[in-house]
């Protein structure tokens, strides 16, 4: 029944993907081109190449293709997965203006078809001359666009302006990617955090997806970044890659650089699950890092716990919050780092003061947000549940699309604040 169930979806979604590319092919190319055209021609190509890259691109990784291969195939494919969201929503935004265009275009055509007439004079005594002048010929009317013409004028205009605004988007959006993270600041006060440690600095980095397309460089951005903000403690919350370590192992390399004076720490995401999550604990500690697999460790005034994302319950690897805070000092603070916000219940019961997330992106691509908010109890920011506080970030880095829209990346450098100072 379940893999009923899963053709089924396969199906759905690849006949909504026929549908939407049929679409933009019509209003980008079918109704702004002529027949045998060479404009036409490459327009009806890239319409059936462009799909299958982003496929190419979405399969290449699971497969086992060789990385190379996914390199090759992850630049235009998975950009025009975002281009295609993008110019879809600025072609229906353009169905509203279609009309009305059409319409002024008709109104203006009607005006300067209309006969101008001349104020008739007042009629005065004149002497007849013998012979009477011609007659002046009345002015010709302005000329006007045939209506096949205006259809096909305002068919480009409607799509030349949706491809500016949607590929402009996209181009911005993979800016922002490219750039590198900003850092954000927030301070939050903890009840039960002593005076000694107040002020103390968190610099919590999520999500950087290290893969196909973004690699060292990246790694080394989101590494001064982090570097430049002097922060005491860095928490890396999952979801550092999407390949395997014979792959990206080279491109997470700069996080041996991270400074901090009490160390930089490190949880499990759902992708390192798909990218073999072992081998990556081990690797992230070669390079400096400390990997909390369902553990604590006493810090800084406070207690800094870690759990395992939630896939790895697949690998008998799931989040286990008795091992991870069990027998600790109530009176002591404590910071969890977990990937997924869902998990905030489960560090509710537990007395958790802090909770660090990452996962949604901030929805990554508006209006992905929506989406995001269906199932995660915070998207981005800072909220509070019971006794408990949920940090979430949008994340270093992007996955897919290397494009963020409405989502911009960051690093956030949270500060402890003690109610006693």
């Amino acid at each position: 029944m379940r893999v009923v169930g899963t053709v089924l979806a396969v199906i759905l979604v690849l006949a909504l993907l026929v549908a939407v590319h049929r679409y933009v092919w019509r209003r980008l190319v079918g109704d702004t081109t002529r027949q045998g055209s060479p404009w036409r021609r490459a327009g009806t190509i890239a319409a059936y190449a462009l799909p299958l890259l982003s496929v190419g691109a979405l399969v290449a990784g699971p497969a086992g293709a060789p990385f190379p291969v996914q390199r090759a195939l992850a630049w235009p494919g998975y950009l025009w997965l975002a281009a295609l969201l993008y110019l879809t929503l600025a072609l229906l935004v353009g169905e509203a203006v279609r009309p009305l265009l059409r319409r002024w275009l008709a109104r203006r055509a009607a005006a300067a078809a209309a006969p101008v007439r001349a104020p008739e004079p007042e009629p005065e005594p004149v002497p007849v001359p013998a012979s009477a002048p011609e007659a002046a010929p009345a002015p010709e009317p302005a000329p006007s666009l045939p209506a096949p013409s205006r259809r096909l004028f305002v068919a480009r205009a409607v799509g030349g302006a949706a491809a500016v605004a949607g590929l402009g988007t996209v181009g911005y959006g993979t800016y922002g990617v490219l750039r590198g993270p900003r850092v954000k600041r927030v301070t939050v006060p903890l009840a039960r955090l002593p005076r000694s440690a107040h002020g103390f600095r968190i610099a919590v980095v999520s999500d950087i997806h290290l893969g196909p397309i973004l690699g060292r460089s990246h790694t080394q951005r989101v590494v001064d970044a982090v570097n430049r903000t002097q922060p005491d403690l860095i928490a890396v919350v999952g979801d550092l890659v999407d390949g395997s370590v014979a792959d990206l192992g080279p491109a997470a390399e700069p996080l041996a650089g991270l400074r901090a004076r009490h160390g930089a720490f490190f949880v499990t995401g759902n992708h390192e699950y798909y990218s073999g999550a072992a081998q990556w604990v081990d690797h992230v500690r070669e390079l400096g890092l400390h990997p909390l697999e369902n553990a604590r460790v006493e810090t800084g005034g406070f207690d800094l716990a870690g759990v395992n994302d939630i896939a790895g319950e697949s690998e008998g690897q799931g989040p286990d919050f008795a091992r991870a805070l069990g027998d600790r000092d109530p009176a002591r603070a404590v910071v969890l780092m977990a990937h997924q916000p869902v998990v905030i219940d489960e560090a509710v019961e537990h007395g958790v003061d802090l909770q660090l997330s990452g996962h949604t992106h901030g929805g990554q691509l508006w209006p992905g947000n929506y989406v995001a908010e269906l199932s995660n109890p915070t998207v981005a920011g800072l909220e509070r549940y019971g006794d408990t506080q949920l940090y979430v970030t949008r994340g270093a880095g992007a996955w897919g699309p290397p494009v963020r829209v409405g989502a911009p990346s960051d690093i956030t450098v949270v500060q402890l604040a003690s109610r006693q100072a």
